[in-house]
């Protein structure tokens, strides 16, 4: 796929999508990278909710539901992606440079946002790979912790290299020069590794149930009165951290019935 077919949005698409214009591209690895790109004035969207993000090709609009990296009053949208070499999108999304177009939803949805939990006095955000991507808006909105007492982001990957953001978690964020000052005591962030060797080691089920997680971070085992949770990962790691989670008694939640925890099953796989 050339630069001159990924450049050629056609007008036409504007009936479901904006034609967008790419301002940053950024390849963490050979398998993983984030893009930027334009904002229409007209878009609104809630933190944590997801847009349909794609290309033209062959006259016709080739798109994926993508989380939005960025806050929800950013003038950019950021988004975040693994690499498919085969994939019918992102063998083509990785190679986009910036001044390319590429295709961005007009209606926001999904089921990672804050009026879909009951009140609670701590937030964990279980992210696996990009489905650290929702979490990464959330903790960009003061409104997050206005909310709660402490914010957790959980983010498990396979590599150490692929723990992508860990900088802009660990000092970017709570030293921001706007929100720092309201991150810094609430934020903990908690990567973990599967296959390399590393402080915290395992899939996040297991750090869960060893007790590990809370024994790292400070605070105690999930508790249904105090704790709500949100999840993003893949399909495999989401039923068994529903399951734990039904478990301990806590309840499925949606925008329209709050409840104690919310997953999204939103995943950008090709």
């Amino acid at each position: 796929m050339t630069d001159t077919t990924v450049a050629a949005a056609p007008a036409k698409a504007s009936g479901a999508f904006f034609v967008e214009t790419v301002t940053h591209v950024h390849h963490w690895t050979d398998e993983l990278f984030t893009l930027r790109t334009t904002r229409n004035p007209t878009l609104r969207f809630s933190s944590g909710q997801f847009v349909m993000l794609g290309l033209m090709l062959d006259g016709k609009p080739l798109v994926r539901a993508y989380s939005i990296v960025s806050a929800s009053y950013a003038d950019e949208l950021e988004f975040y992606s693994i690499k498919v070499q085969d994939g019918p999108l992102t063998s083509r999304l990785q190679h986009v440079k910036v001044g390319d177009q590429v295709l961005v939803g007009r209606k926001p949805t999904g089921t990672l946002i804050l009026d879909g939990l009951r009140p609670g006095a701590n937030l964990y955000l279980l992210g696996t790979g990009t489905g650290l991507a929702p979490f990464l808006s959330l903790v960009r909105d003061p409104e997050t912790y206005e909310r709660y007492e402490k914010v957790v982001v959980t983010h498990t990957v396979r590599r150490e290299r692929d723990l992508t953001y860990r900088h802009y978690l660990e000092h970017g964020l709570p030293n921001d020069p706007d929100l720092g000052e309201l991150v810094a005591p609430k934020l903990i962030y908690y990567p973990s590794v599967t296959r390399d060797p590393f402080v915290h080691q395992g899939r996040i089920t297991d750090l869960i149930h060893s007790g590990q997680l809370f024994a790292d971070i400070g605070l105690p085992p999930f508790d249904v009165a105090r704790d709500r949770v949100m999840l993003c990962g893949g399909p495999s790691v989401l039923a068994d951290l529903k399951s734990l989670l039904l478990d301990r008694a806590y309840e499925e939640g949606s925008v329209a019935t709050p409840g104690d925890f919310v997953l999204e099953r939103a995943f950008v796989e090709t």
